[in-house]
């Protein structure tokens, strides 16, 4: 073989062995793929997702399905070209997910507490919608301050100037809405027993909140227990699905109407609905497991719109009493408020 021909030959050869190098180099990107879903009235490796103790519970025709999102953190260049001409995938950079900051397993330990605030969260509220209120009640009252001998420990607050204390964030707000100073009327029970009392705020420093001197804390007396079992789930999104699930599980009535419902979404303790990310792959998640609608919150309709899966219809939602209308008008053959741009 002449001389040219061979180093033609090797050249192809080691151009070749570069490109495979190349396409084999770990890029700081990550891969966003439509992640399993999960029906919350179901089972999940043998074990109920929601499981209820002392009361009975309702079984469903239908499903409340959690969306999820699959993260491939080790990108190779020829996975990143795919996931750059998929529809179904996303090539994000990997300090969105890993910041550089937190190892993978700082940011999983994260999502897991994430995850377990949410749980929280939507037993508090599928509770409070089932008729058992959240009391905020005092655990200790500073010595001189203004509920000094006003306030007692283990009273239930209820109210400020008339506006219902729904939780300890909520007093909170309501006492710091008003400058210091300010003469307070709070609802409150003893034992049982309602009354009031005029309590004026203070700050300590000028640069302080006000405050009338109480340490608080929650409770929602009920008499079952509700414990979430779900592996290998992590993050906040859940939440809203939680809740549905919850409270269709402690009604007669099933929710579903027997079809099949997915969504996603925060949820804190007072009912509302946060923006989550992954919006596009939840949608083709939900489709392929053959949800006949999705709940998209209130703040990721824009996105959800631009992503719109044909055959998927979309609810906007921006509390969990809009989710529960959203339910009520589809499974009667109605059409929920839809997504829109703004």
């Amino acid at each position: 073989m002449r001389r040219r021909g061979v180093t033609v030959i090797l050249g192809a050869l080691i151009t070749a062995l570069l490109a495979v190098g190349v396409m084999a180099i770990p890029l700081p990107y990550v891969v966003l793929k439509p992640g399993p879903t999960v029906n919350t009235l179901g089972s999940d490796n043998g074990k109920e997702v929601i499981q209820v103790t002392k009361a009975d519970t309702s079984t469903s025709k239908g499903q409340l399905r959690l969306t999820t999102v699959g993260v491939q953190p080790s990108v190779e260049l020829v996975w990143a070209i795919r996931g750059w001409f998929s529809d179904e995938q996303a090539v994000v950079p990997r300090d969105l997910i890993y910041p550089p900051d937190q190892s993978e397993q700082q940011v999983e330990q994260q999502n897991a507490e994430e995850f377990k605030t949410s749980q929280n969260s939507a037993e508090t509220v599928a509770l409070r919608k089932l008729g058992y209120p959240v009391q905020t009640y005092v655990t200790s009252v500073t010595p001189k301050s203004p509920s000094d001998g006003v306030l007692q420990k283990d009273d239930v607050i209820t109210s400020v100037d008339g506006e219902a204390v729904t939780g300890p964030a909520k007093l909170t707000d309501l006492i710091q809405s008003k400058p210091a100073g300010t003469s307070l009327t709070i609802g409150y029970t003893r034992a049982g027993k309602p009354g009031t009392a005029r309590i004026v705020s203070q700050s300590v420093e000028k640069s302080d909140k006000p405050r009338i001197g109480v340490a608080i804390d929650q409770r929602q007396p009920h008499p079952f227990t509700v414990t979430i079992d779900l592996d290998e789930i992590g993050g906040p999104s859940a939440g809203l699905m939680f809740t549905l699930g919850i409270i269709d599980k402690l009604k007669p009535e099933d929710l579903t109407g027997g079809k099949i419902i997915a969504g996603t979404g925060t949820i804190d303790d007072e009912g509302n609905v946060g923006p989550i990310g992954g919006i596009p792959q939840k949608l083709v998640g939900a489709k392929d497991a053959g949800a006949q609608i999705f709940l998209v919150p209130a703040d990721n309709c824009a996105e959800a719109l631009r992503n719109a899966v044909p055959g998927l219809p979309m609810a906007k939602v921006a509390t969990v009493d809009d989710a529960l209308t959203a339910l009520k008008t589809f499974t009667s053959g109605g059409t929920p408020a839809p997504c829109t741009a703004s």
